[in-house]
């Protein structure tokens, strides 16, 4: 893979806010980068392998109006600030645990074995780091990111910026979620270590039901440059409505809209529920070891154990994940010197060992959010419109209190759509402003650049400035699914206040 022009540089903090706008061509640049990212790196080679594992840490704390004047700051912030309330006195341990992959990593290395990790972070948890001026944390990332001697051990997996859930945001928001992240992390690690970016980790393990919703995410998710993304197993189904077979195994997640239109991106199963001891105590590599090859077209495999958990939250997490962690790449190292038999692999460095061994992702086993067969069952014919299609909607909801659109998650006992209107309306508000405020405004720049030659795009032009910078900043932040996971009080009390200053924003400002 050969590098991007790093001669571009990003700025992380423009003005007192995150760079999550304003290079949209280098970031698309960057993001559409062609080539490998492990393959010629990796040390694993597939013939050796029975069967592997592959596990996500996932870091996230929400920004909230919370500071001394009534600032925008990190949530772990307010938490240093206020050690006596709740469990606020996990800060250190929990600021502890965004920095120490830096250093287990490099170690680990350096003691021979041959270690694995996927990291997911949010926007939200980059720019609070920051904030907090902990550059330390950053700095350890940016080692084991950065410095070829371990890239071919850390992927790093893509997000929506503030943690919204896919369900129930807004659609033309998902695109600005996806896109105001990579900005943010290559203002942060370089181009290059974005085009290395090639999987998606949703916040909450949410995937839209909706067929319309489902087909614009997956539609924007290939156009910022991803190949892949995560997905539950409890969350998808075969066409004809069973549950995965081979779980083990990528799929191919196939979005067909409303109007007979069909996507697809390739999907690496997380299998079991929630429960951070998934991961803290290395479960996945333990359940790899009771699997063997398995044929994926006339091609065999080792199959992959795909798990993701919280990487910070939860005793287990803070205390026994370090020890297991170390001692499961140990036993590996000396069972096989950590590249044959049972390996951790990251997921694309498995997606690319296994498509040179002659795998194609168009022939993986297709699959779809559970409850779509129902829909589709209704149009043998293949003949479907919007109005057909939320008539059938419509009418499997009144005979089956059970059955809903509104998205699967980690749990499917979680909607991140009922009782949540108290946030969900202002949510919904703030973001037809904003696109009522901001759409005509990229149309004008763009008529006016088209008769003045410009070179710079339409999108650039406002995108880079303040006011628009601080406008997505507070209609993302809005959207983040704490200010419905931590119920009503104080939280939905924050959602008000950022949706009062969004408003005030888009009316003062434009």
């Amino acid at each position: 893979m050969t590098n991007v022009a790093e001669q571009v540089v990003l700025s992380e903090i423009v003005d007192g806010l995150p760079g999550i706008s304003g290079w949209e061509s280098q970031v698309q640049d960057a993001t559409h980068h062609s080539g490998s990212v492990f393959l010629s790196r990796t040390n694993v080679r597939l013939e050796n392998v029975q069967a592997a594992f592959a596990i996500a840490l996932h870091m996230h704390q929400p920004t909230i109006p919370a500071g001394a004047h009534g600032e925008l700051i990190s949530n772990l912030q307010y938490m240093f600030e206020h050690p006596s309330e709740g469990d606020n006195h996990d800060a250190g341990p929990f600021a502890n645990c965004y920095k120490r992959m830096g250093d287990m990593i490099p170690e680990l290395v350096g003691q021979g074995c041959n270690p694995r990790i996927m990291l997911d972070y949010s926007g939200n948890l980059l720019w609070g780091l920051r904030q907090m001026g902990r550059g330390d944390i950053l700095d350890s990332l940016k080692r084991i990111t950065c410095d070829p001697a371990y890239q071919p051990y850390v992927e790093w997996l893509g997000t929506m910026w503030s943690h919204a859930v896919a369900s129930s945001t807004p659609i033309p928001d998902i695109r600005l979620h996806i896109r105001a992240w990579q900005h943010h992390f290559a203002a942060i690690f370089g181009l290059d270590a974005l085009a290395r970016v090639r999987g998606f980790s949703p916040p909450e393990m949410d995937l839209p039901r909706h067929p319309d919703t489902l087909y614009e995410y997956v539609k924007a998710l290939k156009e910022c440059g991803y190949r892949w993304l995560l997905v539950q197993e409890h969350s998808v189904e075969t066409p004809n409505g069973q549950g995965l077979s081979y779980r083990h195994l990528p799929h191919r997640l196939v979005a067909r809209n409303s109007q007979g239109e069909t996507t697809s991106i390739t999907a690496l199963i997380k299998t079991q529920g929630s429960d951070t001891k998934l991961v803290a105590q290395m479960q996945p590599y333990y359940e790899a070891k009771t699997l063997s090859r398995q044929k994926l077209g006339k091609v065999s495999v080792p199959p992959l154990v795909t798990q993701i958990g919280d990487g910070e939250n939860g005793g287990v997490m803070m205390n026994e994940f370090p020890d297991a962690f170390r001692r499961a790449w140990h036993e590996m190292a000396h069972q096989g010197g950590g590249t044959s038999g049972v390996v951790g692999l990251t997921g694309t460095e498995y997606l690319e060992l296994i498509e040179a061994a002659g795998c194609r992702p168009e022939d993986y086993a297709p699959c779809q959010p559970v409850g779509q067969h129902r829909i589709w069952e209704r149009f043998p014919a293949g003949k479907i419109s919007p109005q057909s299609v939320a008539k059938a909607i419509d009418d499997l909801k009144r005979q089956d209190s059970n059955f809903r659109m509104d998205g699967a998650s980690w749990t499917n006992d979680r909607s991140w759509v009922k009782g949540y209107e108290g946030v969900l309306n202002p949510m919904n508000q703030l973001s037809v402003l904003f696109h009522q405020t901001i759409d005509p405004l990229v149309q004008t720049t763009s008529r006016a650049e088209s008769d003045a030659g410009a070179s710079q795009s339409a999108d650039e032009t406002l995108t880079s400035q303040y006011r628009y910078r601080n406008a997505l900043l507070h209609n993302l932040l809005l959207q983040s699914s704490d200010f419905r996971y931590w119920g009503q009080g104080r939280w939905t009390d924050y959602a008000r206040e950022i949706y009062r200053r969004g408003e005030a924003i888009l009316r003062a400002d434009f």
